[in-house]
C-alpha cells in the first residue's frame, strides 16, 4: 500500500470581497499517496487554484490542517516553511513562471542554484533533465523564443529537477494544443513512474479521466471520482 503524503483535514478558505465574506473552500478532507496522478477538476471559480496555492504554502488557510508526511504544515517557522518549498513540494504554472531574462538552461538551474548547489554540477545536471524533455537543442533560447509546448516543458524540466515529492500543476495544459497537451500528460505519467505525486488542475476532461482518479470542487467541497480503469 502506498504511504499517504499529504494529509488535509477540515481545511477552509474565505476571503474578504466588497466587505463580504466568499467561502471558498469548505472543510475539505482527503489524502494523497506517494505515486499518484490525481486530476483536480470543478467549474472556472471553484477553488482549484486556491487549493494548491494552499498546499504550496504560497496561502494560508482561514482554517484546518495541511500534514505532509506527518508533519503540520501551520505549525512550521518561516525557515521550515522555506525549506518545504525548495525541497518537497513544487508548483508549474499555467503561465509557466519562466524567468523571461534567463535562458532555458538558466531557469532549469534556479532550483539548484537557489539551494547552493554547485554552478557546474547544477549545470550537467539541467542538461541532462533537459534531455530528458527534448529540449537539448534549446538551452540557449529565451522563454520568448520557445512555443507553448517548450515553455511547459522547461516548466517541467524545473520541477523534475527539484526532484520534490509533491508536484502541483495549476492548469498545465490549458493554453496547449491537444497534441502538446498529451505530451505534457506523458511527462506526468514518467513522474508517477519515478513515485513522485502529482496533482494537476485541468479542465481537460480526457486527460482527468486518465489520472489514477479525480478529485472534483463544486460549491466548496471536494468528492473523489473514479478515474481510469
Amino acid at each position: 500500500m502506498n504511504k499517504i503524503i499529504l494529509n488535509i483535514k477540515n481545511l477552509r478558505k474565505v476571503f474578504i470581497h466588497n466587505n463580504r465574506k466568499v467561502e471558498v473552500l469548505k472543510n475539505l478532507n482527503f489524502s494523497l499517496k506517494k505515486g499518484e496522478l490525481i486530476a483536480l477538476t470543478g467549474p472556472s471559480g471553484s477553488g482549484k487554484s486556491t487549493l494548491l496555492h494552499l498546499i504550496s504554502l504560497m496561502e494560508k488557510p482561514t482554517s484546518g490542517k495541511i500534514f505532509f508526511s506527518d508533519k503540520n504544515l501551520n505549525e512550521l517557522n518561516d525557515k521550515e516553511v522555506e525549506n518545504i518549498r525548495k525541497f518537497k513540494i513544487s508548483l508549474i504554472f499555467q503561465n509557466n513562471n519562466l524567468i523571461s531574462d534567463l535562458n532555458v538552461i538558466e531557469n532549469v538551474m534556479l532550483p539548484l542554484l537557489i539551494r547552493k548547489e554547485s554552478y557546474k554540477q547544477s549545470f550537467e545536471k539541467s542538461k541532462k533533465i533537459l534531455s530528458q524533455v527534448n529540449l537539448s537543442n534549446r538551452l540557449d533560447f529565451f522563454p520568448s523564443d520557445l512555443s507553448g509546448g517548450e515553455q511547459q516543458r522547461v516548466a517541467i524540466a524545473r520541477s523534475l529537477i527539484a526532484e520534490t515529492d509533491i508536484i502541483l500543476a495549476d492548469e498545465p495544459t490549458g493554453n496547449l494544443d491537444f497534441k502538446t497537451s498529451k505530451e505534457i500528460f506523458d511527462y506526468f505519467i514518467k513522474l508517477k513512474k519515478m513515485k513522485k505525486t502529482i496533482l494537476f488542475a485541468t479542465h481537460n476532461r480526457e486527460l482527468a479521466n486518465k489520472a489514477d482518479y479525480k478529485l472534483s470542487i463544486i460549491n466548496g467541497n471536494i468528492k473523489r471520482v473514479n478515474g481510469k480503469k
